[in-house]
C-alpha cells in the first residue's frame, strides 16, 4: 500500500525523524491559511500523488508570498500531473502539501527496502540526491552504496558508520546520522514496510539532517496488524478496477495490453504474462484469484477483466490444488453467461478435478477454447492476436 508524502511525514514525526513544518491542503484557501501559519517565506507547494518525478513535471513549486501561494495552489489543484512514473494518463492532483523551504547545504539519498534474494533489509544511500537520482543510479552506480542488514540481528552502529564513511559525512554529523537511520529502520520494521525512501535527505545549515521528501510503502498483507495505518489508503490514487477487485479479495493490477489473464498464484500469473509477451502480445492485467477462490470470486474476476476497454482475448490458466478445476469451470461459465462475453476465452486447467472442469466447459454451450498445455496456449495467443 502506497501512502502520500504528507502521510509519510506524519509517520516520520511519530518516530522523531526531522521533517519541515507543513500541512496538507485540499483547496487554495487552505494552502494560504497554512502558509500564513508557517509565518516565513519561501514555502514549497508539492503535489500529492502516488508517483515520483513531480519536480520535473511541475508538481513542486516554490512560493515567495501569500499571493504566489494562492495562485500556485489554484493552478496545481485539479490538474493532471504526467511524469515518468505516472504513466500516460497521469494522476489528478487532489491534494497539495504546503511546507517551509529548507536552507540546503547538501542533498543525500537514502532508502530501505527488502532484499528478497538475500532475506535481508537493504539500505541504499547516495552522496547526491534530488531529481536526478535515477540518472545517477543508471550512469554512476558507484555513487550508490548498499548495505544489507540481517533482520534477526538488526541494525548496528557499524552499518550506519559504514554508510556515513561512504557518503563522506563530516565526523560531527555522524551521531546525528546514526540516530536518524536507527529511527528510520525502526519505522521500516515496526510498520511492516516494503520500502521507505528519502530523496532528498538534506544537510541543512541550521537544522541538521532533514527529510525533505518521504515515500513509504506498506505491505498490504500486514495491515491486519496496523489498524492505524490501514485508513491511510487512498482509493482515488488507484485504478477503479483495482479498487473493485480488492473488495472481492482479488489481486488485480491494470495494465495497458490487450490480452487478459486469470490465474491462481502469483508465480503462475507472472509466467502467464511472460507467455503473452513471448507470443508477441501485451498483457492487459495481472489477476491472481488465489488458492481458495470459489465460483463467485471467479465470476467477479472475469467481469472485472471485461471492463478493460482494450481487452481482445482472455486466458484462464489454473493449476487445481486448493482451487478445484470444477469450481473454476462453474465460475467461468456463470461469468461468461452473465456478461454475454463475445471475446475468445482460452482455458488451460490442470490438477484437482480437471476432467470434471473440462466437461463443464464442453457442455456449457459456450464458445470456450480448452487447451491441454502451455505450448498450445502460446499458439492460440499468437493466432488470436495476429491481426492486432
Amino acid at each position: 500500500m502506497k501512502i502520500h508524502e504528507f502521510q509519510a511525514k506524519e509517520l516520520f514525526r511519530r518516530y522523531g525523524i526531522p521533517v519541515p513544518p507543513g500541512r496538507m491542503a485540499a483547496t487554495a484557501g487552505e494552502a494560504v491559511m497554512i502558509a500564513e501559519e508557517l509565518g516565513a517565506f519561501p514555502v514549497v507547494i508539492k503535489a500529492q500523488v502516488h508517483a515520483g518525478g513531480r519536480g520535473k513535471a511541475g508538481g513542486i513549486e516554490p512560493a515567495r508570498s501569500i499571493t504566489e501561494v494562492g495562485a500556485i495552489a489554484a493552478k496545481m489543484l485539479g490538474r493532471v500531473l504526467v511524469s515518468g512514473q505516472t504513466g500516460g494518463p497521469g494522476k489528478k492532483i487532489r491534494k497539495i502539501l504546503v511546507e517551509r523551504a529548507a536552507d540546503i547545504d547538501r542533498e543525500l539519498y537514502l532508502s530501505l527496502t527488502i532484499d528478497r534474494a538475500g532475506a535481508a533489509i537493504a539500505i541504499m544511500a547516495g552522496a547526491t540526491g534530488g531529481i536526478d537520482i535515477e540518472e545517477t543510479a543508471a550512469s554512476r552506480p558507484d555513487k550508490i552504496v548498499t548495505v544489507t542488514v540481517n533482520p534477526l540481528t538488526g541494525l548496528t552502529p557499524g552499518h550506519a558508520l559504514e554508510i556515513a564513511a561512504a557518503l563522506n559525512l563530516p565526523e560531527e554529523r555522524r551521531p546525528e546520522w546514526l540516530d536518524l537511520l536507527t529511527r528510520l529502520y525502526s519505522l521500516f520494521v515496526e510498520c511492516d514496510c516494503t520500502m521507505v525512501e528519502i530523496n532528498p535527505l538534506a544537510l541543512t545549515r541550521e537544522d541538521g539532517l532533514m527529510a525533505l521528501d518521504a515515500k513509504v510503502e506498506i505491505d498490504s498483507n500486514a495491515l491486519f496488524r496496523h489498524a492505524d495505518l490501514a485508513p491511510l489508503r487512498d482509493p482515488e490514487e488507484e485504478h477503479p478496477l483495482e479498487v473493485e477487485a480488492s473488495r472481492h479479495g482479488l489481486n488485480y493490477i491494470h495494465l495497458e495490453g490487450t490480452v487478459g489473464s486469470m490465474v491462481n498464484g502469483a508465480g503462475l500469473a507472472m509466467a502467464t504474462m511472460d507467455l503473452i509477451k513471448e507470443a508477441g502480445a501485451e498483457p492487459a492485467n495481472f489477476l491472481d484469484v488465489g488458492g481458495g477462490a470459489g465460483p463467485e470470486a471467479i465470476e467477479h474476476g472475469f467481469a472485472i477483466m471485461l471492463e478493460h476497454p482494450a481487452i481482445r482475448v482472455i486466458l484462464i490458466n489454473i493449476f487445481g490444488g486448493i482451487l478445484r478445476c470444477d469450481l473454476l469451470a462453474e465460475g467461468v461459465v456463470r461469468a461468461a453467461r452473465r456478461t454475454a462475453c463475445r471475446l475468445p476465452v482460452v482455458v488451460r486447467m490442470k490438477g484437482t478435478n480437471a476432467e470434471e472442469g473440462e466437461k463443464i466447459l464442453a457442455t456449457s454451450g459456450l464458445d470456450l477454447i480448452t487447451v491441454p498445455d502451455l505450448a498450445t496456449m502460446d499458439r492460440k495467443v499468437r493466432e488470436l492476436t495476429r491481426d492486432g
